[in-house]
């Protein structure tokens, strides 16, 4: 029956997960970074390999595994295809976030926690997202697991296995090395022996000599994240609410049973403890981010979303605290633990409750539109005002991953611009033309579209390179704009040479 319990308690929140990510997965159309992976996984492995010599080694290891995914999908791959191993890496985190609750505690915390995982919106947000984020999610609460049990039984092979499954994450996403702060933290609390913290010591040293290599070449790929700023207490808040619950009754709720879950942090000396695993799960890894971004900025919330599975299992720790005192009036001061499966439905019926008021957040996450641009909306636009032999400008270069993605809808266009194709150039959005180039080909057009980024709108943008630059001179000074849609955060914009009169005026 223990067995059975346990099984059933990991299996739900798989299921539910699996559910609640299946829910709502296409959109009709893909963002800037889903684009990115899109395309990049579609070309072959030696254009991968050299396109990750000057851009995106950090996601090496996860463009080569989508390559495999799009692959062996049916037909033309799309969105959908894009985004289920992220959908079934959350399934699989749910599942071992329950694992971890029902080995250190019992089944009906590891049901609580990972049912909790599954209903939280950050959760359900990169559980449809065509990026790496829910996978390291999964290998980190995996590689947490194996080792609560090296810590546990000791031995060089579970050492070994921990070690490789977390470098495994870590090249999925480097960040993922944070998390060796959280159990070097769950080690402490435990008061380990020497002996387990040399097994451990082994293995994190094997994961950080693996990670050199990446470390090396990221390094110098840092101007991509030049883009993010200084993290500050406001930060460390709204990370707080999303880990918890946006909505202010869930949030207080869980909260205060995440702090009922840290009255047993330090148990026997050796015991490893399901407070001193979530702890610093939960808090270690996006502090140790957020102190470092201090002096070169880092943090996004997505690089640590690992770190999220500490949370429920903290707040579930405290339902089961709250529950077993509850139970313990009921029986007039016994001691012994409430066994009732009334605490079990209580608690499920809890999580659906928390999830009905977060509900119109999942449901607003999956309108189109809702992240951060929206290219498939920007590709029909295109498809439906240009024509074949439509000259067209992407203002600037990287604008030009709509068309990266959604080839068809502009298909007999002519890109002013491109010298040589993304794939062949190992860049991501191509090499462009020079600037004499560039004015000869427009020399001879009477209009010109142009797909614009909306910042690139905002009267006093002066580009940094001399083609881009140049286009923006050569539309400006040439043309005249004889129509606009905005659509999200570009524009489609037609400009047309001015026809001059025998008066010499426009």
């Amino acid at each position: 029956m223990g067995r059975s319990r346990r099984a059933v308690a990991v299996a739900v929140p798989g299921a539910v997960m699996l559910a609640v990510g299946l829910w709502g997965l296409h959109r009709g159309g893909m963002w800037r970074d889903e684009a990115v992976t899109y395309q990049v996984a579609r070309r072959t492995v030696p254009q991968i390999w050299r396109l990750l010599h000057g851009v995106d080694a950090v996601h090496g290891l996860y463009y080569l595994l989508m390559h495999v995914v799009l692959a062996v999908a049916p037909g033309r791959p799309g969105e959908v295809d894009l985004r289920l191993p992220s959908v079934c890496a959350a399934a699989v985190t749910a599942s071992l976030v329950a694992a971890l609750g029902a080995r250190l505690a019992r089944p009906r915390v590891g049901l609580w926690a990972g049912l909790l995982f599954a209903v939280t919106p950050l959760v359900g947000h990169y559980a449809q997202e065509g990026r790496s984020y829910a996978l390291v999610a999964a290998g980190a609460t995996g590689a947490t697991l194996v080792f609560v049990r090296a810590a546990a039984e000791g031995g060089r092979r579970t050492w070994a296995l921990y070690g490789g499954v977390l470098a495994v994450t870590c090249w999925l996403h480097e960040f993922a090395v944070l998390l060796l702060l959280a159990h070097a933290g769950t080690l402490a609390l435990a008061r380990s022996s020497g002996r387990v913290w040399r097994g451990w010591c082994c293995a994190a040293g094997g994961v950080v000599l693996s990670l050199l290599p990446m470390v090396v070449v990221s390094g110098t790929q840092s101007a991509q994240v030049a883009w993010l700023t200084e993290p500050d207490v406001e930060t460390a808040q709204e990370l707080l609410r999303q880990y918890l619950g946006p909505t202010d009754g869930v949030y207080w709720a869980c909260l205060a049973l995440g702090l009922l879950g840290l009255t047993r942090l330090v148990g026997r000396r050796g015991e490893v403890t399901l407070a001193a695993v979530a702890l610093p799960l939960a808090v270690l890894p996006p502090v140790a981010l957020m102190l470092a971004s201090q002096f070169t900025p880092l943090y996004v919330d997505r690089y640590v979303l690992y770190a999220l599975a500490g949370a429920p299992l903290l707040v579930a720790l405290g339902a089961d605290r709250a529950a077993g005192m509850l139970g313990r009036l009921w029986s007039h001061g016994t001691r012994a633990a409430p066994r009732s499966p009334a605490f079990t439905l209580a608690g499920v019926l809890a999580v659906v409750l928390a999830f009905t008021h977060q509900v119109p957040l999942l449901r607003a996450d999956r309108v189109p539109g809702t992240r951060p641009d929206d290219l498939g909306a920007v590709a029909r636009a295109v498809a439906r005002a240009l024509r074949p032999g439509d000259p067209v400008l992407f203002l600037p270069a990287h604008a030009r991953g709509t068309e990266l993605t959604y080839p068809e809808d502009f298909r007999g266009t002519r890109d002013v611009a491109l010298a040589e194709p993304g794939p062949a150039s190992g860049t991501l959005y191509g090499r462009e033309v020079g600037v004499a180039t560039l004015r000869r080909r427009l020399a001879g057009a009477d209009e010109v579209w142009a797909v614009v980024e909306k910042y690139a709108m905002v009267r006093g943008y002066r580009p940094r390179l001399p083609t881009e630059r140049a286009k923006y001179a050569v539309v400006n000074q040439q043309f005249v704009l004889r129509q606009e849609m905005v659509v999200d955060r570009m524009a489609l914009r037609l400009y047309v040479r001015p026809i001059r009169g025998g008066d010499g005026q426009p």
